[in-house]
């Protein structure tokens, strides 16, 4: 008999068991145990079904989610997995990793009084069923195509538009310069958050697909753009942003101040077994350490989350605005609480104190003042408020800018925005380079995975598009010829 729906009335939110807090400092595995399929069916049958569904509307990718969630709440999980997978290439991640709390369940209609559909935890358990049962495979075109395409970056936007072209029927080649596929995915977002076999386990089904991976290939080092352009015909740019944003402030050159990515880097690589002699001489763990972390996003809930985990003394998050205004998930501020972070809200760091490495971090408390351009209140210090913070490890995470991709690739005439994102026609996306595309962070900025997906979907398009165009272009050339 299935389950009929609108029974958020009757029946109370429930997320799968979440795991002590105690147990989770001790490793690194995923805080949530999995939805047993009865809960999943029940709390999928909370949804109302509305005629014109927030949750959509508000997800960058517009999945169907009233419609798997009815499919999940009568059972029928295959058919969910397609409506699931036909708009998201890796619903799995997105299951994990997404902020809901921003996106899809912060706009359910039923969300005030009643709690949001769980729809996250709905979704990972749709996607996880679906690899245990064989439902998952490789992309298989129809009919295999001539044309090739060269992708640079091996990351969430590169590897949606590989599927999506594969799909196509055309050769896919990804150059990535890590020795991994994912890329932040990978060496970025701890396992709490994201098992890396989760990630793996797509990249193979993709090399399975006939997609070809070159690991260890950095573009204008190893191999150059024009050699790519000549190789292929059409490329993608998608190199996400890795450069850490710097700060200026007396004793920032002190030892054992770090960037947050260097940091998440080496506990991941240590983690998949990789001998980092920053983590084994100490200068990257925070064992025993009294730990500091600048910043209030989603990359600074993974240090401080991460910091816990490998046995820190302490850990405090100094963020220059309150709870209301920072910009990560509240849910991972939640959790980070749970786990022993102290949050040091309305403060931000004045000056690093010590002698070769640093000691403490001399803060300043700040108040809210009028909005700036974005809408957002301006935080201003309060005078004579300063104050220390001890600390023997200080890790920047203060967001992402791109690299100089110009000079990197040797390629002046690619066209750069103000913010050193490349620029493209946001209706072909196709940067100043002719047949050459760009797609995710390196184009809008540091974002969400979710958005990456997106985009990396949308220029799958647009190159198809550019393609089939010039291959229509060419043949009365060629019959005249």
């Amino acid at each position: 008999m299935p389950e009929r729906m609108l029974k958020f009335v009757d029946v109370a939110q429930r997320t799968p068991p979440k795991r002590e807090a105690t147990l989770r400092r001790a490793d690194f595995d995923e805080i949530f145990r999995e939805f047993d399929t009865a809960g999943a069916k029940q709390q999928a049958s909370r949804c109302s079904q509305c005629g014109v569904p927030f949750c959509q509307v508000h997800c960058p990718l517009h999945n169907n989610i009233p419609d798997w969630l009815k499919l999940t709440a009568e059972g029928r999980l295959e058919e969910a997995y397609e409506v699931a997978s036909a708009t998201n290439n890796f619903p799995e991640i997105c299951g994990r990793i997404c902020p809901q709390d921003r996106l899809c369940e912060g706009n359910c209609v039923i969300e005030k009084g009643f709690e949001s559909v769980t729809i996250g935890a709905v979704e990972k358990y749709i996607t996880d069923t679906a690899w245990e049962q064989g439902w998952v495979r490789p992309p298989r075109p129809r009919q295999e195509l001539a044309q090739s395409v060269g992708i640079i970056g091996a990351g969430p936007a590169g590897l949606a538009a590989a599927e999506q072209l594969r799909r196509k029927g055309y050769q896919v080649a990804i150059y990535d310069r890590y020795d991994r596929v994912g890329g932040l995915m990978i060496y970025g977002i701890p396992n709490f958050k994201l098992e890396k076999t989760v990630v793996e386990r797509r990249a193979k089904l993709l090399a399975e697909g006939g997609v070809a991976f070159h690991p260890n290939t950095a573009v204008g080092e190893t191999v150059s753009l024009a050699t790519l352009r000549q190789r292929h015909d059409a490329i993608l740019v998608a190199t996400g942003v890795y450069k850490a944003r710097e700060m200026q402030a007396p004793g920032i050159g002190l030892g054992n101040i770090v960037a947050a990515l260097d940091y998440l880097t080496a506990s991941n690589r240590t983690g998949l077994g990789d001998a980092v002699p920053a983590f084994q001489d100490g200068s990257l763990d925070a064992a025993g350490k009294d730990v500091v972390v600048i910043g209030g996003g989603d990359t600074a809930m993974d240090c401080v989350r991460t910091a816990i985990r490998q046995g820190a003394k302490s850990v405090k998050c100094l963020y220059r605005r309150d709870r209301a205004n920072m910009p990560g998930s509240l849910r991972e501020v939640k959790h980070a609480e749970e786990e022993g972070v102290e949050f040091v809200w309305l403060a931000a760091p004045e000056a690093f104190l010590g002698d070769c490495t640093v000691s403490g971090v001399r803060a300043v408390r700040m108040h809210l003042g009028l909005p700036d351009a974005s809408g957002r209140q301006t935080p201003e210090p309060i005078a004579g408020s300063a104050f220390t913070l001890k600390a023997d490890l200080v890790i920047k995470a203060l967001g992402f800018d791109p690299e100089d991709l110009p000079a990197m690739f040797s390629e002046p005439a690619l066209g750069v925005s103000r913010w050193g994102t490349l620029k493209i026609d946001f209706r072909s996306m196709m940067t100043s380079l002719p047949g050459v595309f760009a797609a995710g962070d390196i184009v809008r900025g540091a974002s969400l995975v979710v958005w990456a997906v997106r985009d990396g979907r949308d220029a799958a398009e647009a190159m198809h598009r550019y393609i089939q165009a010039s291959i229509g272009a060419a043949a009365p050339q060629l019959a005249a010829e």
